[in-house]
């Protein structure tokens, strides 16, 4: 929740290596269903996200999907490379216009130029000026996770600004996994 305060840790995905984008000593990978830390994913600070600038801030996620994966939500089902995502933690979706490529064709986009504004970031700005679209917010994509990229979804669907909007978490903004809550002390916890 915002205002909470956690322990990252920072070894888990390797140490990076200063100027490069390389990490070093990794002891595992990012894995579907991992907490993570990161930068907003932009590099222009003047770039408009979910309503405001969002530049240089720490986002925490989960990890839906990787590098490879197609992602899609259909009627409020989270769909990774054709197959369900258990519900058990992904429970809640957004309510809100359609973000599908089938929902905004009419609006000059073709599913490849969809893909395009989404791995670039743009899809919430390209839509922004699009009539809005009739019908519940639980319908997304498909897009395909370039490589070295992660699509992340919060934990509260309905207030999340995620990859949905502003695409996929490249691999260079990643910080750490989330690890332990310790403020407040009445929700301190574990985070897994």
């Amino acid at each position: 929740l915002e205002g909470d305060h956690l322990f990252v840790n920072k070894f888990i995905y390797g140490l990076r290596v200063p100027f490069t984008g390389k990490r070093v000593l990794a002891l595992r990978e990012v894995q579907r269903g991992d907490i993570i830390v990161f930068r907003f994913p932009v590099d222009d600070p003047r770039e408009l996200h979910c309503g405001s600038i969002q530049y240089g801030k720490d986002f925490i996620k989960r990890v839906v999907a990787l590098g490879g994966d197609t992602v899609q939500v259909r009627g409020g089902l989270v769909l990774v490379n054709g197959k369900p995502v258990p519900d058990d933690t992904y429970s809640q979706y957004v309510d809100g216009p359609k973000r599908e490529a089938e929902a905004v064709r009419g609006r000059e986009f073709t599913p490849e130029q969809y893909q395009k504004y989404w791995e670039t970031h743009g899809l919430d700005r390209a839509l922004e000026f699009s009539p809005p679209v009739s019908g519940p917010r639980d319908f997304f994509g498909p897009v395909t996770v370039p490589p070295k990229s992660f699509f992340v979804m919060g934990d509260n669907r309905d207030r999340s600004c995620d990859s949905r909007y502003w695409g996929p978490v490249e691999q260079r903004y990643l910080k750490g996994r989330a690890w332990f809550l310790y403020w407040p002390p009445s929700r301190m916890k574990t985070v897994l």
